[in-house]
């Protein structure tokens, strides 16, 4: 397999331009980011970027040199494509979508370019459905804000090689990523499965009046949320001590919400046109500064989180 050099990213929506942010920060790498329609990339990579620069972490001629080191086209057939050794598909999380652009672009990359998924949910198995070398797919789901999360859950397929987890894991390192290795293709793969039985449970707590939904972030926000980041569970029970882990497991987990199906307070405010920062109300009220104020302060915290600053 020749050494990963051009990277093709496939869809330039929120994660596509975030994904190639982070591969332009390689000087041997050269980022291509196809997408079927003229959409403005460098825009909003740059003020990512900018972002960066005024916390002293990179310098304006950095950011020259990463813009430099990405281009756009919206030509399947161009050089860009043909000579990609990686491709990372960031288009819409519609299956037959995902299947056709992966089967179109078997016919034109090399035979050794690697063909990754971003899905966030979908399998990667089933993605590579239409495709004839099965062996070179592979899942990377990148977590958002691309640019910033360290985590990339590199997923195998049912077909997956070796060779190829390997290179793909490789790449990522060189490029700052922190990838782990999900070994079997099921729904929601790691971080998912776990964020989501966290969700269920938070949504469960307001639903049954327990608590509202501020009250619940803040229970998240000043308490093991604060030690996550350098404690994990497994760590954590480890430290208290399984037998303590089992008696509270013992005691506690009948309680736990365990519903197969969404909570029906999502459907009831889904019917009422609430659908979060979206219409300005969800589980709480949101005005549009709030808004940007819980998104500029995200990127905030995951900086000094990243960086140190």
């Amino acid at each position: 397999m020749k050494e990963i050099r051009n990277i093709l990213i496939c869809g330039a929506g929120m994660m596509g331009k975030g994904i190639a942010q982070v591969f332009s920060a390689c000087e041997d790498l050269k980022v291509t980011v196809h997408n079927r329609r003229e959409r403005d990339i460098y825009g909003p990579i740059r003020q990512n970027l900018e972002q960066l620069r005024d916390k002293g972490i990179i310098t304006d001629e950095e950011i020259d040199a990463r813009l430099s080191r990405i281009a756009f086209t919206t030509d399947m057939e161009s050089e860009a494509v043909k000579n990609a050794h990686l491709v990372i598909e960031c288009v819409a999380e519609e299956m037959e979508l995902k299947q056709d652009l992966f089967a179109r672009l078997e016919g034109i990359v090399p035979k050794d370019c690697i063909l990754a998924t971003n899905t966030s949910v979908m399998s990667p198995t089933e993605i590579s459905a239409k495709v004839k070398y099965k062996e070179r797919v592979i899942g990377t789901h990148f977590w958002n804000p691309a640019h910033l999360i360290p985590l990339v859950e590199v997923v195998k397929t049912d077909y997956t090689s070796d060779e190829v987890v390997n290179v793909t894991m490789a790449i990522l390192e060189k490029v700052g990523k922190k990838p782990v290795l999900c070994k079997k293709d099921v729904p929601g793969f790691i971080a998912n499965r776990m964020q989501h039985a966290l969700w269920r449970e938070a949504i469960s707590i307001v639903e049954q009046g327990i608590a509202d939904a501020k009250t619940v972030d803040d229970a998240v926000k000043y308490s093991f949320g604060l030690r996550l980041p350098q404690l994990g569970p497994m760590e954590n029970a480890d430290m208290v001590g399984l037998q303590l882990t089992y008696n509270i497991h013992n005691y506690i987990l009948k309680y736990l919400e365990d519903s197969h199906q969404p909570s029906p307070i999502l459907k009831e405010y889904l019917s009422q046109g609430k659908e979060g920062f979206k219409t300005g109300e969800g589980f709480q009220k949101w005005t549009p500064e709030a808004i940007e104020k819980s998104k500029k302060d995200l990127n905030e915290y995951l900086i000094r989180m990243i960086y140190g600053v």
